[in-house]
């Protein structure tokens, strides 16, 4: 391996000093005992188109049924209604899919429109106005203040006799990094455009945020590990110096009426996975469930208030369980080449930059987790579940609950090298924008500035090596 400038050569012996101290027994000359068990006992052996889309590796048979037919749920469309199949009508009247199975596709990551696409699918966009002081208990409650005519999200689909609220097209910009070498990097920031609203113009002040459906894999045990735990890594004020600032969101529970830990979302904006699917069955589908009654028309919205529902709620408690299990047992894939010398080069450098500060390796989950499966396992996530300053450049400046418009929670590496082989593309971040992983590491900034600056001064050998690594979680 090329050597690195001496300046850089003495920053990061210090910096592994520090993660020695931390972790005096990480070797990284070999991979640690269980390293490929991303999911511990959950952990399927799989790494192909449907890696994502199996059971817990430790779910009984009795229990696999119950999965399968949650699969179904997830997977199948739902229809508008009235309709002979009762079981999954009620669709809209404003809608962005059909089916959980359009956004995370093949239970993974989703993708930014094609130029050329009529939806945009398996990408969202929320609205919000920026809050005021009159605003507290609506943000208490909702955690943003909705655009009064188009609300929380716009719904770009739609029934017959109900105009969809809008189109949403994506435009690029682009600018360079260079690393120390010269290697450079062409990163695109991409520009919203939305038209054909179907309620008049939005609110002057409007905030708009681009989100891409995450992967679906090991939300179970992510649901499962302590509270006390997550809290523990956070530090807020900065009190060790490090420059790294990991703050818990705290969300409103809709089952309870309180404010508790959020942990799923690309700002930790849901605190249970309960919570995340009853949301999104309402504001991505339309759909009715025993958590959020009710429809996601506005005051304005006269058509969509009129038409036909499919019950109250359209989704039964016992469907929802099913879903609910079914995307809790999603299992994560093992990993691949633990042992490969440029894999260890990769995640020595990993740490050393400071990659691992904020994408905390592993875990243990309660022993009272939902499901006796997801109990006592140690995983490896790469998250730790806080939010982050990262930075101008990834900003959407559109707060939710507690987090600020620069803040977004650490999402989960595992699974990250199968994206291509789930999903056919490399599209990275909230919002999709980095084509490889290579680009997603360049946009990181705020607190992870100096990360970046570590890497870029990685050779061609170190760059190599370092998305070794990721790939082979």
């Amino acid at each position: 391996m090329s050597a690195l400038p001496r300046c850089s050569l003495l920053l990061i012996s210090v910096l592994l000093a520090a993660c020695q101290e931390q972790s005096p027994t990480l070797d990284f000359s070999r991979a640690e005992p269980g390293e490929a068990l991303s999911g511990g006992a959950a952990t399927v052996n799989r790494s192909d188109v449907n890696a994502f889309s199996l059971p817990s590796a430790n779910l009984p048979p009795s229990r696999r049924l119950d999965f399968n037919v949650g699969n179904s749920f997830f997977r199948n469309p739902w229809v508008i209604a009235p309709a002979s199949t009762t079981a999954r009508d009620g669709l809209g009247p404003l809608f962005n899919t059909n089916a959980c199975q359009n956004c995370h596709i093949k239970d993974g990551r989703g993708h930014p429109p094609a130029s050329d696409a009529s939806h945009s699918v398996s990408m969202l966009v929320r609205l919000s106005l920026p809050a005021r002081p009159e605003h507290a208990a609506l943000l208490a409650q909702a955690g943003v203040v909705p655009e009064p005519v188009y609300g929380g999200q716009l719904q770009d689909m739609a029934i017959p006799g109900v105009a969809p609220e809008g189109r949403v097209r994506v435009a690029y910009d682009t600018r360079t990094e260079h690393f120390a070498d010269g290697f450079a990097v062409e990163l695109r920031q991409p520009r919203l455009q939305i038209d054909q609203l179907g309620y008049g113009a939005l609110h002057q002040d409007t905030l708009f945020s681009a989100r891409i459906a995450p992967p679906m894999i090991g939300l179970g045990l992510l649901e499962a590990i302590a509270e006390d735990a997550i809290l523990a890594n956070a530090d807020p004020d900065d009190r060790n110096g490090d420059g790294i600032s990991g703050r818990p969101n705290y969300v409103r529970d809709q089952a309870t009426g309180e404010q508790v830990l959020g942990r799923f979302g690309w700002k930790a904006g849901q605190p249970s996975l309960a919570q995340q699917n009853a949301d999104a069955f309402l504001n991505d589908m339309g759909l009715s469930t025993p958590l959020l009654r009710g429809d996601n028309c506005s005051a304005a919205q006269d058509a969509c208030r009129t038409m036909p529902n499919g019950g109250d709620p359209e989704i039964s408690e016992n469907i929802f369980n099913q879903v609910l299990f079914y995307t809790r047992n999603l299992a994560v894939p093992a990993r691949r080449s633990v042992d490969d010398a440029r894999v260890l080069a990769g995640k020595r450098l990993f740490h050393e930059v400071g990659c691992a500060a904020c994408h905390t390796p592993s875990h243990v989950t309660r022993a009272d987790a939902a499901e006796p499966e997801l109990a006592n396992q140690t995983i490896r996530p790469y998250t730790d579940l806080l939010l982050h300053d990262m930075g101008e450049g990834l900003a959407d400046h559109r707060p939710e609950f507690l987090a600020s418009g620069r803040e977004w929670r650490t999402p989960p590496l595992w699974g990250i090298g199968l994206t291509e082989a789930v999903n056919g593309h490399t599209q990275f971040l909230h919002d999709g924008r980095a084509r490889n992983l290579l680009e997603a590491v360049l946009w990181h900034g705020g607190e992870a500035e100096p990360a970046k600056q570590r890497v870029l001064s990685f050779n061609a050998e170190q760059r190599a090596a370092l998305l070794a690594f990721l790939n082979s979680l």
